[in-house]
């Protein structure tokens, strides 16, 4: 009989402690069966220090869980879970007040609050640097120019090489950068224009070797039809120096071959590359009977696409005086005007079309005339620009 009365009232006794209530702070003397001395006012605690945790806001309501770690149940934050405070400490918060933007305020001093972290500490200022300046007097100032550093003499690698070894590879590292000599042979004319009578040609052909500063040039230029002789042509050797990052200088001689009279030249040119990629070459010819002439050309390539580019081209020549057997006027003598477009199959390989169209000017225009010749010429062409 006695363990069937445990047995019923084991329930009672388990849910007992989880019934019971925080009343603290109420006054519960009016209560039926509660004593005075329930209703006496507890003492003031004592005010809390400003380095200890401010006063909650809200005690939360006890729970029968103390004792246990409820941070990892669902919904559980581990600020929620019951601590029995201590006597001596103030009751830690239920809730953590709402987050405000204190952004721009020094909060430092606040009950509870840490000192405000300095973002540039252990970096150095410009008033730190002003101060350490006045305290180790200014830099020292020089008015002479800095000189350059005189290169070393003393290589670590002659004592483990030789010093005749490693001068040699010194010497071919140099040349590998910026002494070599290189070459190239350049096309940029290399046409047939098709005709009425007889089918035209013309070349227009410069080679050079040399280094970055100084080289050779030969260049050489002709036109004539096919099936007939060379109406007019010349060939040129030339000394090239670079005097500028894009300009060359050069001087050299020029001889005439074809129909006509045979000339020798003392020729001095230039070639430069202007702003915008503009190429422009000059020469001035004085020839061996005293006679002296001039020439310009002028060329742009102007890129529709990244093979596909469209090139107009000018050239001009002019005289010095009249030359009746060269049937040549003094002035503007003769101008080319031509249009082509060409595809860079690969860079150096590029056919093209395109349309030139030629006249004489001013007295040369007139001998032409009284000889019964033509003062101007328009042709198709078809040609090839290469180099290698």
């Amino acid at each position: 009989m006695n363990r069937l009365l445990m047995l019923a009232l084991a329930p009672a006794a388990i849910a007992a402690p989880a019934m019971a209530q925080d009343h603290s702070g109420h006054d519960m003397s009016s209560m039926p069966g509660m004593s005075s001395s329930a209703a006496k006012p507890a003492k003031p605690a004592k005010p809390a220090k400003p380095a200890q945790a401010a006063k909650p806001a809200a005690a939360a309501p006890a729970q029968g869980h103390s004792g246990h770690d409820m941070s990892s149940m669902p919904g559980m934050s581990p600020s929620a879970t019951a601590q029995p405070a201590k006597p001596d400490q103030a009751a830690q918060p239920a809730a953590a007040a709402p987050a405000q933007d204190h952004s721009g305020h020094d909060m430092s001093g606040m009950p509870g609050m840490a000192p405000a972290v300095d973002p540039h500490a252990g970096h150095a200022t410009a008033a730190d640097a002003g101060a350490m300046s006045e305290e180790q007097g200014p830099l020292p100032v020089s008015d002479d120019p800095v000189a350059i550093p005189e290169p070393p003499k003393d290589f670590a690698a002659d004592k483990v090489f030789g010093t005749a070894a490693m001068a040699r590879s010194r010497q071919v590292l140099a040349l590998e950068h910026g002494g070599a000599r290189v070459s190239q042979l350049r096309a940029n004319i290399l046409e047939w224009a098709p005709q009425s009578g007889k089918d035209g040609y013309r070349w227009d052909v410069e080679g050079w070797y040399g280094g970055d500063i100084n080289r050779v040039v030969v260049k050489t230029e002709a036109d004539g039809l096919f099936g007939g002789k060379l109406e007019k042509g010349e060939v040129q050797l030339l000394y090239s120096r670079a005097v500028a990052r894009y300009t060359d200088v050069q001087v050299g001689v020029r001889q005439d071959i074809g129909e006509g009279a045979s000339r020798t030249y003392l020729t001095a040119a230039f070639d430069t590359m202007l702003p915008y990629w503009f190429e422009i070459e000059g020469a001035a010819f004085l020839s061996d009977k005293g006679d002296a002439f001039a020439r310009l050309e002028g060329s742009y390539d102007l890129r529709l696409t990244q093979r596909l580019v469209l090139q107009p081209r000018a050239e001009l020549e002019f005289a010095a005086q009249d030359v009746p057997r060269q049937g040549v006027a003094a002035g503007l003598t003769d101008g080319e005007f031509g249009l082509r477009l060409r595809y860079e199959i690969r860079r150096e390989f590029a056919p093209y079309i395109g349309v030139s169209h030629e006249r004489q000017f001013g007295g040369t225009a007139d001998l032409a005339k009284a000889l019964g010749r033509s003062t101007r010429d328009t042709t198709f062409v078809v040609g090839l620009r290469a180099w290698f």
